[in-house]
């Protein structure tokens, strides 16, 4: 049976800087995983070549063993993959329940409806009509997370979630992520904080300097193996 999303020799450039060398990442239907990696790893480069915000050859990444490499961005997210991108990028000049239905302009059919969303989220209920710009980083996070379940995807991609934000708040956002998942999603989890990624994932890579150097479930990891991938050391 074929992944729910692949990668196969998938490379990257911004110009004549190549990003990305040979990537091979494969996600199942209604699995967590993780990515780790230091900064400029290629984590977010992996991200952006996914979603089609940078340009992939056709047959490196498939989608339910369809080419999807270099199809426009919004064509991938018809397809059911949405991306909370680092940042969050919400638009200030719309309210928060503005942003939200913007996720649902596509009109897929699923779960996620503003009602559900707001019982996940029963902050973002409190502060719909105010300005992204108003609301705290978690909060933030959490309208950036719900745009995109907006959508109503069968993979959500998550870019650098727990960034900036104070410890508890990290928690309650993680905290999410089953109530996410037993809609039969699957997500892929980027992160820096190695001890939040092996927490949620069934399996994890490491890249560093755009290569993956380990792969496999956390508990067949040990921390010297990952010290060493994460690393180079």
């Amino acid at each position: 049976m074929a992944a729910l999303l692949q990668t196969t020799g998938l490379t990257a450039f911004y110009g004549d800087f190549q990003a990305l060398f040979g990537i091979d990442v494969a996600v199942d239907a209604g699995e967590t995983v993780a990515i780790i990696g230091a900064n400029g790893a290629g984590k977010s480069t992996f991200l952006r070549t996914v979603c089609g915000l940078l340009p992939a050859e056709p047959g490196r990444v498939r989608h339910r063993d369809e080419a999807i490499g270099g199809l426009a961005a919004n064509r991938i997210v018809a397809r059911g993959i949405a991306m909370v991108p680092e940042g969050r990028r919400l638009f200030t000049s719309l309210s928060v329940e503005e942003n939200l239905l913007m996720g649902a302009d596509l009109g897929r059919k699923g779960p996620w409806s503003l009602g559900r969303l707001y019982r996940l989220f029963p902050v973002l209920a409190e502060r719909r009509r105010a300005s992204p710009a108003a609301l705290s980083g978690g909060q933030q996070q959490m309208a950036a997370i719900g745009r995109a379940l907006m959508t109503n995807p069968e993979l959500l991609l998550c870019d650098e979630v727990s960034l900036g934000l104070a410890p508890i708040v990290i928690k309650e956002l993680y905290e999410s992520l089953p109530a996410i998942r037993a809609e039969g999603m699957a997500i892929v989890v980027v992160e820096q904080d190695v001890n939040q990624a092996l927490q949620v994932a069934d399996r994890v890579y490491c890249f560093m300097e755009g290569r993956v150097t380990l792969s496999g479930k956390p508990a067949d990891l040990s921390r010297d193996q990952i010290r060493a991938a994460y690393f180079g050391m």
